[in-house]
């Protein structure tokens, strides 16, 4: 197999990034470039509302990875489903064998196309998560090989609104004219590249903290169990600032530099016309409601906290703020560490990509490479128009002919000496005239006797 090119997109709230990465044969993806551009309110809830202003900035990333490697153009991508359309739906299928025997690859198979088959109303299936396997009612880990009478399979079904998948067709097919190679679940792929096989083993929570939604996924005995959206992020901490009567761009600064979740007092005075205390209240009061919603995801998921003894791993820019990981960790009383890219079969070429904060547009590549994502360059060909034959001249061929010589017909003896003969009688006959005319002169000036 050869090398091959990929693109990746991911469309959030806030941002619109794209990644190139070289895929080898021998499973390692090169990262070679990550480009974003801000957005606001052209995306809500990490669906695209407004597909116009949403593939002019897409546009942008395209024509920025384009210049990495011209005179190659894009042809299709490979873009990221996510936000609070996005869920997991729980399906069960049992099947009761005609006697003891062994669980095949067709048996299993069998049963993850029957859960595939639940109605999804207003809903596309995108992917069956194994939860757990049951085997003579017994748990197995794997279960393929394993002998008994019956077997039951429970799987997540992670699915989204039609919706958000109609704009993203519109807005790559229609708008941009590029081909859409594949979709890719974002939060499943961030749980494939930050968590370790041993995190989810173990039991954990990946929490996904972004600006409009926060992703919860809970993982334990090696599969996902459950995974949500929750509709709100770091944005509703801004907006509570802006009721300070700040501009949305000031207010997110201010959140960004002095925010701190914690609840604790500052004792800052104020500056610049900012009441920092007032500014933290509502950062602590609305950062608290977050967390509080995090929380309760584990009982919905049928756990407690002790059952996930790997803890929390939380992904997403709006972790950074202050004081918000440590209350995370202190209301669930989990251990908590933030994600990161550990695989190694993921290489950075680029020393300015950040590995946190490209994080999820590149495990989004990394699992579009591994589902057998294709080429998604071509090779820009310049129309020189038809190409013009020259015929080479080729002078015509001159056969030299010998100069014809005619003979010159001899003049016979005769002839000549007749020309002679004739020639010497006129000379003769001018030589004697003279003496003909004297004579008859003489006689006529002769006098007479």
């Amino acid at each position: 197999m050869e090398e091959k090119n990929i693109i990746a997109i991911e469309i959030g709230s806030s941002k619109i990034k794209g990644a190139l990465g070289s895929f080898s044969s021998s499973g390692i993806l090169t990262v070679k470039a990550v480009e974003e551009e801000p957005m606001l309110d052209w995306v809500r809830y990490g669906a695209v509302s407004n597909v116009e202003e949403t593939s002019q900035l897409a546009a942008r990333i395209i024509r920025k990875i384009e210049n990495r490697v011209a005179p190659s153009k894009i042809e299709r991508v490979y873009v990221a489903l996510g936000g609070r359309s996005c869920c997991s739906m729980r399906r069960d299928v049992e099947r009761n064998l005609p006697e003891e025997m062994e669980i095949t690859d067709d048996i299993l198979k069998a049963l993850r196309i029957e859960a595939a088959k639940a109605p999804l109303p207003d809903r596309d299936l995108y992917s069956v998560e194994t939860r757990e396997y049951i085997v003579d009612k017994r748990v197995v880990a794997r279960p393929k090989g394993t002998v008994g009478k019956s077997i039951r399979f429970s799987a997540n079904l992670v699915t989204c609104r039609l919706p958000s998948k109609r704009n993203i067709d519109i807005l790559f097919k229609d708008k941009l004219h590029l081909e859409i190679g594949g979709y890719e679940v974002r939060h499943l792929a961030l749980g494939d590249l930050v968590l370790s096989g041993e995190e989810k083993l173990l039991g954990c929570m990946l929490v996904d903290f972004g600006a409009e939604t926060t992703a919860v996924s809970i993982y334990k005995n090696g599969h996902l169990q459950y995974m949500v959206t929750i509709p709100m992020g770091s944005r509703n901490i801004t907006r509570d600032i802006m009721t300070l009567k700040f501009l949305e761009e000031r207010a997110e600064e201010i959140k960004r530099e002095n925010g701190n979740a914690s609840g604790q007092q500052t004792n800052m005075s104020p500056l610049n016309g900012i009441d920092y205390n007032a500014v933290n209240s509502h950062v602590s009061h609305r950062a608290g409601e977050i967390i509080a919603n995090i929380k309760k995801q584990i009982s919905y998921a049928g756990y407690h906290a002790s059952d996930l003894s790997a803890g929390i791993v939380i992904v997403g820019r709006a972790s950074r703020l202050t004081g918000f990981n440590d209350r995370l960790q202190q209301a669930t009383t989990m251990k908590l560490r933030v994600g990161s890219i550990t695989t190694p079969n993921i290489r950075i070429a680029d020393s300015r990509i950040s590995n946190s904060d490209a994080a999820d547009v590149i495990a989004v590549l990394y699992k579009a490479a591994l589902h057998g994502a294709e080429e998604c360059l071509k090779s820009e060909v310049i129309d020189l128009g038809p190409e013009e034959i020259y015929e080479e001249e080729i002078p015509e061929t001159v056969v030299e002919q010998e100069p014809v010589i005619e003979p010159v017909a001899e003049a016979s003896p005769a002839k000549g000496k007749n020309k002679f003969r004739n020639l010497v009688s006129k000379i003769m006959g001018i030589i004697e005239e003279p003496e003909d005319m004297d004579e008859d002169d003489d006689v006529l000036n002769e006098d007479p006797d």
